[in-house]
């Protein structure tokens, strides 16, 4: 078996709070030089881009020189690029700091704003945020939320720490408590706890549960109601993709402000702020892996179809 090589740090610094693209060649294949590779590899950059990148010298090697456009083909070998990236609408909402110390940062995300660079969205994340906000540029996430739900994430400072948070989260060593507004149904018996198999298959934007062993534990509450809608509190015991949403749309009390369930809605424009999804990461609750503290921090957002339903009606096209 073949040792994997581990990678060399990037010699290239990050730009916008985003790492630059590191790229390992592989094992097998024909190819004769780096270029011919990358141009296959990349295919949907469009024609001539990685050409150009070449001819740019914006293609470098683990030492930092530009990688010429015909080097030979090395098995194993990596190169690192900066990828354009087009204009994205900004988020016209702040990251709140809640806490930071030398091994972590926890933040209050708005809703809108990804956690992590995906797909579309990646300077306008939580975490390239933070790294330019804070000068952190080794700053990393031990676990995400949803780009539409706000609340509490936690970012590690140090690289070599960062696996012992994210076994926190796989470990179910981490309290999580949530917030969400929904309608009311005095005929639904609560609390409860919710159980089902719960699958989400790539491309399909909306997750559904099946028969089967459940993998998705919620326990669901009511605090408060009022004018036909609820502010439940849901307590997660395990972390499947939309679980909180699933689970209240089979409930029959389907979230506030939800573009996926019941039905799948047309995706709104990117400058349309005006249906945030009802779901707040209200707190965390754990204790530090590496300092043996014990933490506990609240988000301090406010759902707005609590604070004003009236309001958040007014702001939602056909209600």
């Amino acid at each position: 078996m073949r040792r994997r090589t581990p990678p060399p740090p990037s010699p290239l610094p990050q730009r916008d709070g985003i790492d630059a693209v590191r790229v390992r060649l592989p094992f097998g294949g024909s190819w004769a030089t780096v270029r011919e590779h990358l141009v296959e590899r990349l295919s949907g950059a469009g024609p001539g881009v990685v050409a150009g990148m070449f001819d740019s010298g914006l293609v470098v090697g683990a030492d930092g020189n530009p990688v010429a456009a015909d080097a030979a083909y090395v098995p194993g070998m990596f190169v690192w690029f900066h990828r354009e990236l087009p204009e994205e609408v900004r988020v016209p909402f702040a990251v709140d700091v809640v806490y930071r110390d030398e091994h972590i940062v926890v933040a209050d995300k708005p809703h809108f704003l990804a956690t992590t660079p995906r797909g579309g969205h990646v300077t306008e994340t939580a975490l390239a945020r933070l790294r330019r906000e804070l000068g952190l540029p080794t700053l990393s996430a031990a676990h995400r939320l949803d780009r539409l739900t706000a609340g509490l994430v936690l970012f590690t400072v140090r690289p070599g720490e960062r696996g012992a948070y994210q076994t926190l989260f796989r470990d179910k060593r981490v309290r999580k408590e949530y917030e969400a507004v929904a309608p009311y149904d005095s005929g639904l018996a609560l609390p409860r706890t919710v159980r089902s198999r719960i699958v989400k298959e790539r491309g399909v934007l909306a997750a559904r549960e099946v028969e089967g062993e459940p993998n998705a534990v919620t326990y669901v509450e009511v605090v408060e109601h009022r004018e036909g809608i609820a502010r439940y509190r849901l307590t997660p015991a395990t972390g499947q993709t939309h679980q909180l949403r699933v689970h209240m749309n089979a409930l029959g009390v389907p979230l506030l402000g939800d573009p996926l369930y019941p039905e799948v809605t047309a995706p709104a424009p990117a400058d349309d702020f005006r249906r945030p999804l009802q779901l707040l990461a209200r707190s965390l609750e754990f204790t530090d892996p590496v300092t043996g503290v014990a933490h506990r921090f609240r988000s301090a957002r406010t759902l707005e179809a609590w604070a004003s339903y009236a309001g958040w009606r007014a702001e939602q096209p056909g209600i």
